[in-house]
């Protein structure tokens, strides 16, 4: 070994790095995002519950009762109603976990010395979650009966909805389509663009009559039916494989997704024409992807259980929108009635992903 020839070559690419200005900026700005996603995003503890009431009694034994939710720190009280469609439009709407409806003759039991029933629904699509929050629920609904040496216990009558056996592939294949296909989408067409830079073909394009926009469109197509291809195998996979139920629409499956697809390659498209370098488009697609569909969509941890100002940056996330449509669909049975208001967001994104990427792109030599 040639010491001399090794410092020559270590001097040569410390140049390279530094002229690299924008590779450089992201290895130095990428540590400290991950640090900032795992250290505040990744948590396994479950707190704050949403949880709503029906409380047909209305009297002070029940309201003395839901003192202890109300003073716990894993539970918080979004809401009070009177009907079980509220409840489960609530719950359909991912804006509480779990509903508790105290029965009618609830202060009765209580006061008659007899077991008093409280009925427990929980949204079990996300099976981790409903587990952990049902073993809340048990120990406040424990330490209540061991203050009342006198009254008769609490009977708690846990009931899961949509994923009855707490099953974790029930929630988690659904969630792992929207990473795949964000993923995969993102990284192939990351590089459509910047390829041709990089191989001098793109000057050659720029002198035919083909205008930007059929350019843009003519590299989409193909990076589509790839994407198209792949949730389909996925969603084939789901269902004979892991044999997750798929109790909604499959053309609105199909439909949705597709809609979800296209904001996906734009994405990975626009940053092809901005970087103009296969390298740095691949480590954008993956720093604006993986990380936030895998951290910050809600596919593992609720996002509710996040600090604030991390929720609020998972609001422009569309993995987010399209998660909660797949577990809706897959789940749920839910239809667009339920669904608009994500599918909007996600037509929207596409829109102006696909605009930017028009508008940066020219058909000149810079």
């Amino acid at each position: 070994m040639n010491l001399k020839r090794v410092k020559a070559i270590a001097k040569k690419e410390f140049i390279q790095i530094i002229r690299d200005y924008r590779s450089l900026g992201l290895a130095l700005v990428i540590p400290v995002v991950l640090l900032i996603l795992f250290g505040f995003a990744l948590s396994l503890d479950v707190d704050n519950v949403p949880l709503i009431i029906w409380d047909q009694d209305k009297t002070q034994v029940s309201s003395d009762f839901l003192l202890n939710f109300q003073n716990s720190r894993y539970f918080k009280i979004v809401g009070y109603f009177d009907n079980y469609g509220q409840l489960e439009n609530y719950i359909d709407r991912k804006l509480a976990l779990m509903a508790m409806v105290i029965p009618k003759d609830f202060s009765k039991f209580i006061q008659s010395h007899q077991t008093a029933p409280v009925q427990l629904l929980v949204d079990g699509s996300d099976s981790n979650t409903a587990t952990i929050a049902m073993g809340y629920a048990s120990s406040v609904v424990r330490k209540y009966n061991a203050g009342s040496k006198n009254l008769p216990p609490i009977d708690l009558r846990p009931r899961v909805w949509f994923n009855e056996n707490l099953k974790s592939k029930n929630y988690i294949i659904p969630g792992l389509i929207a990473v795949i296909m964000m993923i995969i989408a993102a990284q192939l067409s990351s590089i459509t663009v910047a390829r041709e830079w990089e191989r001098g073909t793109m000057e050659q394009l720029i002198s035919t009559p083909v205008r930007r926009e059929e350019l843009m469109l003519g590299k989409l197509i193909p990076y589509f039916v790839i994407g198209f291809f792949d949730l389909l195998v996925a969603i084939g996979m789901g269902q004979f494989v892991f044999v997750v139920p798929l109790r909604g629409n499959v053309v609105l499956l199909l439909i949705l997704s597709s809609i979800f697809l296209i904001g996906a390659l734009g994405q990975g498209i626009y940053f092809s024409i901005v970087a103009k370098n296969q390298r740095l488009a691949t480590q954008l697609a993956i720093l604006t992807t993986f990380l936030p569909t895998f951290l910050l969509s809600g596919f593992i941890y609720p996002i509710y259980n996040m600090p604030k100002i991390i929720q609020a940056v998972t609001y422009v996330l569309p993995p987010r929108y399209f998660i909660v449509i797949l577990k809706g669909i897959y789940l749920k049975g839910e239809g667009l009635g339920i669904l608009w208001l994500p599918t909007l967001f996600l037509l929207v994104f596409a829109f102006m992903v696909i605009s930017f990427a028009y508008r940066r792109f020219e058909k000149k030599v810079a």
